[in-house]
């Protein structure tokens, strides 16, 4: 069994976030840097081994007053914590091209178990002649569970921000020779 090894390109790649406001919106960001990889089985990724990294201090969501925020120690404490960190247990087809990724998810110094649905995207070599591979990568998580514990209420009662995360990346990947 041949095993190919693969890195993340972070130019065409891309991690975001969506959290309620208010519970009445959404507000997204995204981390601006991160890498990450896979090993797997040549033909084919059933099995595949994903590690990925985040750059915590690279939190964006385009004001620049509520990224210093989330990075201070109210939320993400990136000065304690710089990086999140995710590794793989476990990448299953489940019909077509959609898989189950399961794995270890560490963030501000807690880990968990997280599952994730991905979408394989398809192959197509650059212009330089580089296999690369896409996947969409979706999953919710607790922030609470993760010690993101900033509670401000409202006026009326409400959470000022809501409990669950969701969490979007699309990656792309490239063969390594």
């Amino acid at each position: 069994m041949a095993v190919t090894k693969w890195i993340v390109d972070p130019v065409h790649s891309e991690v975001q976030f969506k959290i309620k406001h208010l519970v009445i919106s959404s507000i997204t960001g995204s981390f601006n840097n991160f890498e990450g990889g896979a090993t797997s089985d040549m033909s084919n990724f059933e099995d595949a081994e994903i590690h990925f990294s985040l750059d915590v201090s690279s939190i964006d969501t385009n004001i620049e007053a509520r990224d210093a925020h989330l990075r201070s120690a109210d939320f993400f404490d990136a000065e304690q914590y710089p990086h999140i960190t995710f590794q793989s247990n476990y990448f299953h087809k489940v019909k077509g091209d959609n898989y189950k990724l399961s794995g270890l998810l560490t963030l501000k110094g807690i880990t968990k178990p997280i599952e994730l649905d991905a979408e394989y995207g398809g192959s197509e070599r650059d212009a330089e002649g580089k296999l690369r591979v896409g996947f969409e990568v979706e999953g919710r998580l607790s922030r609470q569970e993760f010690g993101l514990n900033y509670m401000q209420l409202t006026d009326s009662g409400g959470l000022v921000i809501g409990e669950d995360v969701k969490l979007i990346a699309n990656i792309q990947l490239v063969k390594q020779v």
